[in-house]
Parts: structure tokens; C-alpha cells; sequence
């Protein structure tokens, strides 16, 4: 069975119903976590030799666009869950033992994995440096020991994958996969944002956490350790289709109010005026064009990181103006809790907040393009000097043949 049989718009209406109360507490929301492991969604990218659906990166867009209709906070933590996946399904990087007995108790229970790597001091890996979470070696495997933030899901996860470096010499730096229930964690819950309330990304501090000595991922020189933001690319552009659904749900809000609304100065629905209509037109155009752009990239342009990167940047400006368009043009209902398209502009606030930051992703953008620009001079720089070689030769040739001509005119010799 493939991921496609799935039925996602039974799943996202699950998610669309559980949303506005999880956004209300704060609380980590297991019913939508449920509805989305009940759907098989968590292990879809799962490699078919081990069983899996296979689930490609553009796939994965599709998913977390349909999740991100229903609760963006649901699909953030399970998309962490998605690509662990994926990422081993291409890279084979966990230890296979580790492996299979998660993939076996992931059929009775939602098995939740995140990446923790952003630290108070360090701040995002994606800009650069070296964790100060340290792994320090025991005689039965590591202890880990540091703090991490924006945890996402901090509270529901059964494995913590902690970017540490090791106190060998030379230091190593790698992903040490961490049980939930091993002593030593403690969950600082401090997550008070704008939006994407119900995603719990939490402080988690690690105390001499023991760790089995295999089980670690990418254990490599800390020279070699840095995050390649521009090999992240794809994923990036997927991640981001979470927030699209979030503004489709908002689009949605918006068209549905503007048939229902019937003010009695005017009689009819407010959804046949040309203000709203010029609206309406302005807000397909941008999400439409998000999606456009977003699923051209993940479906045709997976080896060209720019063009990724480039496809992010613009669908997520055209997705927060978008919803930011539609909270305006309503006025008081827009900004008013229960339409939801109030809770919608505050969750896709965090579209450009993954790293890489937006500034990130721009200059990147445009190192390529000064770099681009270096390679096409130096390229021409050779045609140019044999060009000049060719007019200088052409040159003295002519001046050869015209003394020729002179000495014979004068009868001196050549």
C-alpha cells in the first residue's frame, strides 16, 4: 500500500476539529498525533526494505500541505518523525538493531523523533559553529549532558536525536539518539509563542544522559560537522508546504465567510461585491502561485539547491501576505478567534522562522549568484586574451607584408 491510498482529507478534517482547542491550552495535541499515526503518515517515508511506503521528499510536500490544512502544529512535529525517516531511508545512517525495534514499536504507538540541535549560546546550527552538548565517553557507551531549544514536541517525543560533540581528541561531533525515558531529562517548558502554540517546542536539558555506544548517527570530525544549509534545501521547500495548507485553510475561511456574511444594508452576500471579489482574486493568486511554485521545485528541481531555495523564499512571502491580505480586507471578524483565519496569520508567522532564516537563505541567493557571475568572467577572460593574441598576430603579419611591399617597391631586399 502506498501513501496515496491514505485518505488525507479524512485525516486533515480529524486535525481541523482537535485544532482550535490544542491552540487554546497549549497542550500537546495527541488527538491530532493520534489521527496521523492511526493513518500510517508518521513512518510513510519509511524505505520499502524495511516494509516501508517509500514516500519521496515531494510526497512528503503533499502530506504536510494536507496536515498543515488541518493543525500546522500536528504536522510540524510529525513531519520531524517524516524526515528522520527519509533520512534514512537515503542514507542508512542508524544503527540497523535501533532501527528495527523502533519501526516494530511504531505499530502500537506514535513514535515521535526529533532532531535537537539549536542551543541557547550557539543558537541555530544553520548559521554556523559547534554544539556545547557534550558527549562525554563511559565505560558502557556516553553521557550526554547540555541544553537545547525549540524542541518541537518536546513533551511527546519517545527519542531525542542530540547533536553533541564528544570529548575525544580529536573531537567528534554526531546525533546521539536518545530514549525519552532515560533519567536525566528534564522538559523546561518555556514555548510562549505568537502562533504554533500547540507545537510545544520546548527546552530540554540533558544531565549525564546514558546513551548506548552504537547508537549514534553521522559521528564525524568536527571540521566536516557543520550544517550544509544548501543540501537541507529540498527539505526545506516540504516543510514549508505545511504553512501553504495553514493558508488554504485560511483562504477557505475567507470564501466561506464571505457567502455566509449578508449585511442588511446590502442584502446579499458580501461575497459578491468587487472588493471582495478583488480580494478573493488576490489571495488565489498568491496561494495558488505557492503551491505552483513550491511543487514544481519538489517535483522537477531536486538537485538544484538554489532553485529550491529560491522556490521556499517566494511561496512563503506569497503565503504570509496572503492570509495577512485576507485578515485586512475582513477587518474585525478577520482578527476575531472564531472564524480561525486569526489563529491561521498567527501560526504561518513561523514560515521564514526554520532554518535556514530567511537572511540565511538570501545570501546564500546571492554568493551564488556573485560567484555565478566570477565564473562567466573567468570563463571569457581566455577567449578575450586569444582574441587579442589573434589582432596583435594579424597585426604583425600586415606589418611584415607591407615592408615586403616597400622593399620591393625600392628594390632592397627582403
Amino acid at each position: 500500500m502506498s501513501y496515496s491510498s491514505i485518505d488525507l482529507a479524512d485525516v486533515t478534517r480529524k486535525l481541523a476539529a482537535a485544532a482550535p482547542a490544542a491552540d487554546a491550552s497549549s497542550a500537546f495535541p495527541w488527538a491530532g498525533i493520534e489521527a496521523v499515526h492511526a493513518a500510517g503518515l508518521l513512518e510513510s517515508t519509511v524505505a520499502t526494505r524495511f516494509g516501508g511506503k517509500g514516500a519521496s521528499i515531494a510526497d512528503v510536500g503533499r502530506i504536510l500541505a494536507a496536515l498543515g490544512r488541518g493543525d500546522p502544529s500536528v504536522a510540524l512535529i510529525s513531519s520531524m518523525t517524516i524526515f528522520a525517516h527519509l533520512g534514512q531511508a537515503v542514507g542508512s545512517k542508524w544503527p540497523e538493531q535501533l532501527y528495527r525495534r523502533l519501526l516494530e514499536d511504531a505499530r502500537d504507538r506514535p513514535v515521535l523523533l526529533n532532531a535537537a540541535r539549536v542551543e541557547p549560546d550557539l543558537g541555530s546550527p544553520a548559521r554556523g559553529g559547534l554544539p556545547d552538548t557534550l558527549a562525554r565517553r563511559t565505560t558502557g557507551g556516553w553521557a550526554i549532558s547540555g541544553r537545547k531549544r525549540f524542541v518541537t514536541g518536546a513533551l511527546g517525543l519517545t527519542h531525542f536525536l542530540v547533536w553533541a560533540r564528544t570529548d575525544e581528541t580529536p573531537q567528534r561531533v554526531g546525533t546521539f539518539v536518545v530514549a525519552s525515558e532515560r533519567p536525566g531529562i528534564k522538559v523546561i517548558e518555556n514555548w510562549k509563542s505568537l502562533g504554533m502554540r500547540a507545537s510545544g517546542s520546548h527546552d530540554v536539558e540533558f544531565q549525564d544522559v546514558e546513551v548506548p555506544l552504537e547508537d549514534v548517527l553521522d559521528l564525524v570530525d568536527v571540521s566536516i560537522g557543520t550544517q550544509d544549509n544548501r543540501a537541507h534545501a529540498a527539505a526545506s521547500v516540504a516543510l514549508t508546504a505545511i504553512y501553504l495548507g495553514a493558508a488554504e485553510a485560511a483562504q477557505e475561511a475567507f470564501i466561506r465567510f464571505g457567502h455566509e456574511r449578508i449585511p442588511a444594508n446590502l442584502g446579499v452576500p458580501i461575497a459578491r461585491t468587487e472588493r471582495f471579489i478583488s480580494a478573493a482574486g488576490e489571495i488565489d493568486l498568491l496561494v495558488g502561485g505557492a503551491r505552483q511554485i513550491l511543487f514544481n521545485a519538489l517535483d522537477h528541481s531536486l538537485g538544484e539547491p538554489e532553485t529550491l531555495i529560491r522556490a521556499r523564499l517566494l511561496a512563503a512571502r506569497n503565503i504570509r501576505d496572503a492570509v495577512q491580505l485576507a485578515v485586512r480586507t475582513l477587518g474585525n471578524p478577520g482578527i476575531n478567534g472564531d472564524l480561525g483565519i486569526e489563529r491561521h496569520f498567527r501560526d504561518i508567522q513561523s514560515v521564514l522562522v526554520h532554518a535556514p532564516q530567511e537572511d540565511t537563505s538570501v545570501s546564500i541567493l546571492g554568493r551564488s549568484a556573485c560567484d555565478r557571475w566570477s565564473r562567466n568572467t573567468a570563463e571569457r577572460r581566455p577567449i578575450v586574451a586569444e582574441e587579442k593574441a589573434h589582432d596583435l598576430l594579424s597585426g604583425s603579419r600586415q606589418a611584415s607584408d607591407t615592408r615586403e611591399l616597400l622593399n620591393a617597391v625600392s628594390g632592397r631586399p627582403a
